[in-house]
């Protein structure tokens, strides 16, 4: 078990705003994730996991690009099928990310560990994963790191999208399209215009993605080769996909149209996220042809969102402070995290520079 090296002081900031470190979960290149318990002014009690990230030890491209856009991005999502944020708040030069906690894991664990997704299950989550990239799309956020790794099981077997690292907005301050042209993601759920590493439109990439993982859902193996990049690339262009025997059988049409114009190597012609919201597939199941009251609230709140977005997605820095609660004004702690960051970067080309 790897241990947390905090100051008496840096546990009392959690303390104080009712959080506990209880379990290492794992880590990565620049941040270590922890089973965390917060406490409510009520006494109740909630299981969360903590993304701690430490800036010192990240580079300065990370530090002054990737992790503000993911902050940025994350105090504005509030949908059902989105990791939901508890709070994020900095601590000199490590950033706190508190976030539901996935009680029954990732859905890479869970295929790895019952086999194939049913038919029928596929429909539920694939529905729940483009209603999410549907709210994302709204409010001009791709996501860019789609996988099976990245979508978490809820208790109740409802599935979040998680880890915005790689998010970013897609217009400008102009409302203007950006293209993008960072190499995001893994490789294998990566579509074939970011591997010809040319700028590309990324809303697209994200269906390319949810293609991989329905596809992985249903047959419990990859689309294609990707022990080459070449051949990857040669493979999705050519649309050389094969479902196994024992499910080609089984499932039906409905389904391999909906993964067919998912992994459309053509970005134009490819799927959208209302569009396999619209699809035969998913009116099957008449239950999932409407959509819930907090699913529609958040719709609708994106939709209005977006018709300010562009005013209101680039606020000058104040002053520091908590990056986000609750209960306070998400657009000011966005300033603060940016003007944080500034200056820790400041400060680390100083001493290296």
């Amino acid at each position: 078990m790897t241990e947390l090296k905090t100051t008496v002081s840096e546990e009392n900031t959690l303390s104080v705003k009712g959080y506990r470190l209880t379990k290492f979960v794992g880590e990565g290149a620049y941040a270590k994730v922890y089973l965390s318990e917060f406490t409510g002014k009520d006494d109740s009690k909630v299981t969360l996991a903590c993304k701690i990230i430490e800036t010192s030890k990240a580079p300065k491209d990370f530090v002054i690009k990737f992790l503000p856009r993911e902050i940025e991005v994350l105090i504005r999502l509030n949908h059902p099928h989105l990791i939901h944020v508890h709070s994020i708040f900095q601590r000199k030069t490590k950033y706190y990310i508190f976030m539901r906690y996935g009680e029954n894991g990732d859905l890479l664990g869970y295929i790895l560990k019952n086999g194939c997704v049913s038919e029928n299950q596929s429909r539920v989550w694939l529905r729940q994963l483009a209603l999410g990239l549907q709210y994302l799309h709204e409010l001009e956020i791709v996501h860019r790191d789609i996988k099976c790794e990245n979508i978490l099981l809820t208790a109740n077997f409802n599935v979040k999208l998680s880890d915005f690292g790689f998010s970013r907005f897609c217009v400008d301050e102009e409302d203007e399209p950006i293209l993008s042209e960072t190499y995001c993601g893994s490789m294998s759920y990566a579509a074939p215009e970011i591997l010809r590493g040319k700028p590309y439109q990324p809303k697209p990439t994200d269906l390319w993605s949810i293609g991989i993982v329905l596809f992985v859902m249903l047959n419990k193996s990859m689309p294609f080769d990707d022990t080459r990049m070449k051949k990857l690339y040669d493979q999705q262009m050519g649309k050389k996909y094969r479902f196994r025997s024992k499910v080609a059988s089984v499932i039906s049409l409905e389904c391999k149209f909906v993964v067919k114009h998912l992994l459309e190597p053509d970005p134009g012609l490819r799927h959208t996220a209302t569009q396999v919201l619209g699809s035969d597939w998913v009116a099957m199941d008449s239950r999932l042809t409407t959509l819930n009251a907090v699913e529609a609230a958040a719709l609708q709140k994106a939709k209005e969102e977006r018709k300010k977005l562009s005013d209101s997605h680039r606020v000058p820095p104040k002053r520091q402070g908590d990056i986000l609660e609750r209960d306070h004004k998400e657009t000011n702690r966005v300033s603060e995290m940016i003007k944080s960051l500034a200056n820790l970067t400041a400060k680390q080309n100083t001493r290296t520079d």
